[in-house]
């Protein structure tokens, strides 16, 4: 079977390039700690926007998951629940796909 991809892309909360930039850092730190944690999670990688054009979101979470179950579980699993929680308010807009490659 194909593995599961989960692609989620946020903007971030910032009143300056500066408050942006550390809470970009914040969440990007949050989730790569889960890396290795969570069963059926085969791979986790963090991008942050280099481009800057007006369009874009600011970071972005690719990750692979042996099947939909573990990307299921993945959802309310204590260590994703817990980064959630820390991150709560850092994210001022979500976009997710999450798809079967052809």
């Amino acid at each position: 079977m194909p593995v599961l991809k989960h692609i989620v892309m946020w903007n971030i909360l910032g009143d300056s390039a500066e408050e942006k930039a550390r809470n970009t850092q914040r969440l990007k730190a949050a989730f790569e700690g889960i890396r290795g944690r969570i069963p059926g999670m085969l791979t986790l990688e963090i991008g942050v926007d280099v481009s800057h054009v007006d369009y874009a979101c600011d970071v972005v979470l690719y990750s692979e998951f042996e099947s939909a179950q573990a990307l299921a579980d993945y959802a309310t699993h204590p260590e994703h629940t817990r980064v959630r929680q820390e991150l709560e308010g850092l994210r001022i807009a979500r976009h997710q796909v999450d798809y079967f490659p052809n």
